[in-house]
């Protein structure tokens, strides 16, 4: 079934800054948790779908913001499934402890952007949104939770929601 044309879902990038290599035993607590809370994010309510690199389990081996920076691309519902996911669910201990593993970002590390039902969110247009949130602040084109807009505020505007899969 097709969705209806203007129903929108929500994409997410978060990029993190490791402080060590990925293989180093101080980030292993880190990458044990990667599998479960992946699947936690694949089983929850509203999750639709998230960036996996070609024959792995996750996103971590691509690199497009640096050799050091780790990106997770995800796709959302709404912004209610993917706040409960990030906020109660066991992803919160990750939250709670990423000062272990992950430097502290000055600029913005996550960025919100309505997307049409069914497109599927390249990572170039996901960096292209956050680098416009570090530009430009919050907008209907790229936003955070504490700066949120609706899928109708930002189908108002021009430029704010992605093309149309297809």
């Amino acid at each position: 079934m097709t969705p209806p044309a203007h129903a929108a879902h929500l994409a997410q990038l978060n990029v993190a800054t490791l402080r060590h290599p990925l293989d180093d035993p101080r980030i292993a607590p880190f990458v044990e948790l990667l599998d479960p809370v992946n699947a936690a994010a694949d089983g929850s309510p509203g999750f639709v779908w998230r960036l996996v690199e070609d024959g792995a389990a996750d996103a971590t081996g691509l690199r497009p913001a640096g050799e050091d920076v780790i990106v997770n691309l995800s796709v959302w519902k709404n912004q209610e499934a993917l706040w409960d996911f990030a906020y109660r669910s066991g992803h919160l201990e990750v939250m709670r402890r990423r000062r272990e593993w992950f430097e502290r970002h000055v600029e913005a590390h996550l960025v919100l952007w309505w997307i049409p039902a069914g497109h599927v969110p390249t990572v170039g247009e996901a960096m292209d949104r956050l680098a416009d949130l570090r530009a430009h602040g919050p907008s209907p084109r790229a936003f955070t939770f504490a700066s949120s807009y609706t899928a109708a505020e930002a189908a108002g505007h021009p430029d704010a929601v992605a093309p149309s899969a297809g």
